[in-house]
């Protein structure tokens, strides 16, 4: 069994993404807005796996996944807003299920499978400043 205190550090493109609005669309409705979230993160966790991700941790409506190339990960969240907006395509505006990626190339610790470090602020800062349906990139190289 690997040591879980053990730190090692890599440079991978770091995929922040989470739900524009989610806090609303849950005071709106729960049970409805958990539902459409279930099935929205199935497409985004499959996408991520197509392209060569590996989802590093989840927490609510958000996503944190690394992959070894910017390029894979940029493709990626291309071909998630579309599949994710053709799974909204039919419902009112305000009940919508939109994410929000950031995507940044840089630096980060990796311990026990999880991403921590600045890389990792960086992408949720990124992802942060979107609206959805929306990608926003940087790289530090």
């Amino acid at each position: 069994m690997s040591d879980p205190t053990k730190v090692s550090r890599r440079l991978v493109a770091v995929f922040a993404a989470d739900v524009e609005g989610y806090s609303r669309l849950m005071g709106a409705d729960e049970v409805g807005t958990l539902k459409g979230l279930t099935e929205r993160r199935a497409i985004l966790d499959r996408l991520i796996e197509d392209h060569g991700g590996r989802i590093a941790n989840t927490a609510g409506d958000s996503v944190l996944a690394e992959f070894g190339s910017a390029v894979d990960a940029v493709q990626c969240a291309v071909d998630a807003q579309a599949a994710l907006a053709e799974a909204n395509s039919g419902i009112a505006t305000d009940h919508c299920i939109s994410f929000r990626i950031g995507i940044h190339v840089g630096d980060v610790m990796v311990r026990g499978g999880d991403l921590f470090g600045d890389g990792v602020n960086i992408a949720a800062r990124l992802q942060s400043i979107g609206a959805g349906r929306s990608l926003c990139l940087e790289h530090d190289l």
